[in-house]
């Protein structure tokens, strides 16, 4: 993918089987599944590092295969973003960072998910992390539902926010949840994601988006249509948004997250079209046979 991207674009993780023959060549080893990704897209979720700390060994290998234009979204364990007292964690902090550091500017930003039971009574811990967090990027979503409600929770959240420079992550599910599918894929998806109102923000140089799509693509178009109008005015405004494709078992996320970038092609003529890895040249000889 090209380094001049004027936004960053991509899916939950690289590592899926499932995507081979769709977004990888058939034969591709899991060991090549990163480099693969990267040759098409140029950002990806960190959901990896929200479960489990990678090793030393894989940051390594990680830091090998992403060039240096990517940007990896590493989500703080967790272990720290659903902890007791956030000020408490930053001992591992330092240590998540001091893991991460082979990666170098390519993590950006991080990011904190917190639980839905992270509420306004703990907006005082949000302020005292974020004032010693320091200056690397951070962008944060909230569940709790007083933060949708437009009321002073909001805004005082929004403003600690803003003054910071960090990001809030708006999380979209309404193509999710407008799927009536029965589907175990789909049902757990529902139970598992938060149904919560959007809430569009640019507190920083780069907006960040998680659109958890419907299962049939053609059925995200009407939830997509506003966010192509609000991340072309963003790359036209010469910010650099970040856009995230998900899918009720991800199998699809990598043709949601084309078919997002195909459109905003039209609004923004010039874009570049993402590469295809061999898969076209490969359907035409199988056609030959």
């Amino acid at each position: 993918m090209s380094a001049a991207l004027p936004y960053f674009l991509g899916c939950p993780s690289w590592s899926e089987a499932a995507w081979r023959a769709t977004l990888y060549p058939q034969d591709t080893r899991p060991t090549e599944f990163l480099s693969r990704y990267t040759e098409v897209f140029n950002a990806v979720e960190g959901n990896t590092t929200f479960y489990a700390r990678p090793s030393e060994q894989t940051v390594a290998r990680w830091a090998q295969a992403m060039p240096a234009h990517f940007r990896f979204c590493a989500k703080l364990p967790r272990d720290i973003s659903h902890s007791e007292d956030l000020c408490q964690q930053l001992d591992e902090v330092t240590q998540f960072r001091q893991l991460l550091a082979p990666l170098g500017e390519r993590v950006a930003p991080y990011w904190l998910q917190l639980p839905a039971s992270f509420g306004p009574s703990r907006l005082a811990e949000l302020a005292a992390f974020i004032e010693q967090w320091g200056d690397w990027p951070l962008a944060i979503e909230v569940r709790h539902p007083e933060f949708f409600a437009k009321g002073d929770a909001e805004r005082v959240l929004n403003r600690l926010l803003h003054e910071g420079g960090i990001e809030r992550i708006c999380l979209d599910s309404r193509a999710l949840f407008s799927c009536d599918s029965q589907a175990p894929a789909v049902l757990h998806a529902q139970a598992k994601k938060p149904r919560l109102p959007t809430r569009p923000t640019a507190f920083s140089q780069s907006p960040q988006l998680r659109f958890i799509g419907h299962p049939e693509l053609l059925a995200n178009d009407p939830f997509m249509l506003p966010w192509l109008d609000k991340v072309a005015g963003w790359i036209e405004q010469g910010l650099s948004p970040y856009v995230f494709a998900h899918t009720s078992d991800n199998r699809l996320a990598p043709e949601l997250a084309r078919r997002f970038h195909q459109q905003l092609m039209l609004r923004l003529p010039g874009l570049p079209e993402l590469p295809v890895l061999h898969r076209e040249q490969e359907l035409e000889q199988l056609g030959l046979l």
